[in-house]
């Protein structure tokens, strides 16, 4: 879920008025996004998503197949354990540690949640290897709650475009909710990100082709090549 990150320079705030107009621009008619990351059951979803820390969503869906279809669930992969984990995904990065977090979290999900995932943020974010970002990726994706996953395109767009610009992905987080409409925050985690990753790219935004330019407040707007 990560891209390389670069210098961001904060434009001025979008108009909180023009916050509905610019999503439903970049949303172009998706009204119901799903994640591109490939899960089964919400077991596998945070798995996948503690796998993608730094990682892009293109590489932890080339792991998890053969990771899922191993351990499908808490306690097949509590016997698959650190080292039978670390086989499966050996192509990602920080995979030693990610292995670890893994075993050990779907153990504390059959000790203490009864093999299910939670839907509280603070037994989300009790979980190894599970953080902010993470929990509000299964919380939203899940659970259908209102909740904002910064990750770095996010965090890009928050500042380039101006709709939330803010220092920390927590400042970030906290202006996006307070700016977007209670009824478009679920969907605006997913426009937003597959925006940064297709669209508003972190190296040269394709302004030419950005359905929401014209509530965008980034000043050097690129022309098309």
């Amino acid at each position: 879920m990560t891209a390389k990150r670069v210098e961001i320079i904060p434009s001025k705030p979008m108009k909180k008025a023009d916050v509905p107009a610019f999503l439903t621009a970049i949303a172009g008619g998706n009204n119901d996004p799903r994640t591109e990351l490939d899960y089964g059951t919400p077991f596998q979803l945070l798995v996948a998503v503690v796998l993608s820390a730094q990682t892009t969503d293109v590489a932890v869906n080339k792991v998890t197949p053969a990771l899922f279809a191993a351990a499908p669930d808490p306690a097949c992969m509590v016997v698959l354990g650190t080292a039978g984990i670390s086989e499966k995904i050996k192509s990602i990065g920080l995979w030693q540690i990610k292995a670890k977090n893994v075993a050990a979290l779907a153990r504390q999900l059959l000790e203490r949640h009864g093999g299910e995932v939670p839907a509280e943020r603070e037994a989300l974010e009790a979980l190894p290897g599970v953080g902010r970002k993470t929990a509000n990726v299964v919380l939203n994706e899940i659970f259908g709650l209102p909740t904002m996953a910064v990750d770095t395109h996010i965090f890009r767009l928050g500042n380039r475009t101006g709709i939330a610009p803010g220092p920390t992905p927590r400042a970030v987080e906290d202006a996006l909710i307070k700016r977007i409409p209670p009824e478009m925050l679920k969907p605006a985690h997913l426009w937003l990100i597959l925006h940064g990753r297709y669209v508003c790219k972190a190296r040269q935004p394709e302004c030419w082709r950005c359905g929401g330019a014209a509530w965008c407040t980034y000043k050097s707007k690129t022309p098309h090549s």
